[in-house]
């Protein structure tokens, strides 16, 4: 029978219909399933390396406060943890990052809200065009992927421009404006400290253009009935410079270190960094862009709300590469110099789980 049903399954077909709903994952829950469609299961012998490789609890990615930054010594000790934290781990979260915790919970409510209201208002700006700025979608990949991540996910992309306040839907549009604002003040903050423990002047990564232009994609997980059959979101490294990122109460990001999963448990008022392989190709692999995932879960809806540092579209034709300070006869570059646009152009190509574009420059 079970042969039967695989001879009959057709995936196309399935990945189609679903896509057609407009609906989303809410959309499926909200439908009352209780087993979870065959394109979400995860393949038999990755389910089963779970088994043998359970997460390890008992170590926490570094978490960094930004109090008194502006104090010689203290700026020190934070540039020393900020290298550590992206030399080993890749990960930190920072806390008392001067965003008003105002702005952090009226982004995760306008999240929550633009994805339980009327399926109709969210279907006028349901796409898959790359081009558009503000759209709504569940993976981006639903085609190319091996697997369908648990999420729905709206993106406001803006690397080519300020946000315009009138794009934005209009049940978060004020939260995501705040919201993104502030992203661009604490990423210049960011970059500086990055640059300094990096042995660079404080405006060296700012001034290759890392701080200019942003986009924030905002993910919605319900809860799943079946949550360990699939995953939030598979394993991947994110492929820009840098990335910020909320997230609600629910537990669900993991790192994975030297072969191992890590739990990066919610802080409230805490948002998380993650190097980008970018940041990882120019600053020659002294810091580390890893792979990490989200995991589906029980309750929900999970939230989360990454702000992707990925260059400015005015740095399309730039090439990105080793910045020369950081290498040496000893040091050699261990990357071709890549041009952004081109780059990009893999990434979106690609799906999340497929080969990554900084594996293309590798020398």
């Amino acid at each position: 029978m079970e042969a039967e049903t695989l001879v009959n399954y057709d995936r196309t077909k399935e990945l189609k219909d679903f896509d057609e709903t407009k609906a989303g994952i809410k959309g499926l829950v909200d439908s009352g399933i209780v087993n979870i469609p065959k394109m979400f299961i995860r393949p038999a012998q990755e389910l089963a390396e779970e088994l043998v490789n359970p997460c390890q609890k008992n170590t926490e990615v570094p978490t960094i406060d930004l109090s008194n930054i502006e104090e010689a010594s203290r700026r020190k000790q934070i540039v020393d943890q900020v290298r550590v934290a992206s030399e080993e781990w890749g990960f930190f979260q920072v806390i008392n990052h001067g965003i008003p915790l105002s702005v952090l919970d009226e982004m995760i409510d306008g999240v929550k809200k633009f994805n339980e209201q009327n399926l109709e208002l969210k279907k006028e700006i349901y796409s898959r065009d790359p081009k558009m700025k503000v759209k709504f979608n569940s993976n981006y990949d639903l085609y190319t992927s091996h697997t369908a991540d648990w999420r729905d996910t709206l993106t406001l992309s803006f690397l080519d421009s300020d946000p315009d306040y009138n794009e934005m839907p209009e049940v978060c549009r004020k939260p995501a404006m705040d919201y993104i604002k502030c992203m661009k003040k604490l990423g210049v903050t960011l970059f500086e400290l990055l640059s300094e423990a990096l042995g660079l002047q404080p405006d060296h990564l700012g001034s290759l253009g890392c701080t200019r232009g942003c986009s924030i994609v905002c993910h919605y997980y319900p809860a799943c009935p079946q949550p360990e059959l699939t995953l939030g979101v598979r394993k991947h490294a994110d492929a820009g410079i840098l990335t910020l990122l909320l997230q609600n109460e629910i537990s669900g990001l993991q790192v994975l270190r030297e072969g191992q999963w890590f739990d990066v448990q919610p802080i409230r008022g805490a948002l998380v960094v993650n190097i980008g392989d970018l940041l990882q190709m120019i600053s020659n692999d002294k810091f580390k862009s890893v792979k990490h995932r989200a995991l589906a879960t029980p309750v929900g809806p999970r939230i989360s709300v990454p702000c992707f540092f990925s260059g400015h579209a005015t740095l399309l034709d730039h090439p990105f590469g080793p910045i020369k300070e950081l290498t040496s006869e000893a040091n050699p570059p261990r990357y071709k110099e890549a041009v952004l646009k081109e780059y990009i152009a893999k990434f979106l190509s690609g799906a999340l789980d497929k080969k990554a574009p900084i594996d293309y420059y590798k020398i």
